[in-house]
């Protein structure tokens, strides 16, 4: 897995450098009125698309952190569920005993 990564990683690298070599010429970006950036074609580009990866990979971080708050929640309902479910086994193990000595067949078995 990790030569298909450095393969895909240096043809990536490759193309931008090829594409960097073809698109030398000098363009304008105006960023807002009264700054203007000039600089290579190839350079605006991949700066460009260097900050969409970076918001993508942080728009990701969002997602995940979001998932991991979500799970956490369900993850304290079912606890809280739980605990519910295990107060109502021990009441019933109490009813239960509480009706074995109430049974007259009980006590009459246990004396045999």
């Amino acid at each position: 897995m990790r030569q298909v990564n450095f393969s895909l990683i240096f043809v990536i690298c490759l193309a931008l450098v090829l594409f960097g070599i073809e698109n030398t010429e000098l363009v304008s970006i105006k960023i807002f009125e009264g700054l203007e950036l000039k600089a290579p074609l190839s350079i605006e580009l991949i700066l460009s698309m260097g900050i969409g990866a970076v918001l993508a990979w942080v728009f990701s971080v969002w997602v995940h952190l979001q998932a991991g708050l979500g799970d956490r929640q369900i993850l304290e309902e079912k606890e809280e569920q739980i605990e519910v479910l295990q107060a109502d086994i021990e009441r019933y193990k109490a009813e239960i005993e509480e009706r074995q000595h109430l049974l007259p067949s009980a006590s009459m078995s246990s004396d045999s």
